[in-house]
């Protein structure tokens, strides 16, 4: 194992996240600006609010790409463990 290896592993493992928590991190910026917005043109300050719009969208994004999520991670997981037994012969 060479330090170019080193290198891609990191970067593909940095991508791989990125792109798996990529759904959810969005979803909770898009919602957190809408119910900020929603609270200044109200004037309502329930902590609530803002936590319990977050969970149901996360929980419906997470039930909507779920399948692609775990793909995606079984694709990088099956890469590395190949990797393992191609160093192993």
């Amino acid at each position: 194992m060479d330090s170019t290896f080193v290198i891609f592993l990191g970067r593909q493992t940095l991508e791989t996240a990125l792109l798996v928590a990529a759904p959810v991190l969005l979803t909770c910026v898009i919602v957190g600006v809408v119910v900020t917005l929603l609270q200044a043109v109200t004037s309502i300050r329930d902590m609530s609010l803002t936590v319990v719009p977050k969970l149901m969208a996360v929980g419906f994004v997470t039930l909507l790409f779920g399948n692609w999520m775990l793909g995606a991670l079984l694709k990088f997981t099956n890469g590395i463990f190949s990797y393992i037994q191609s160093v192993g012969q």
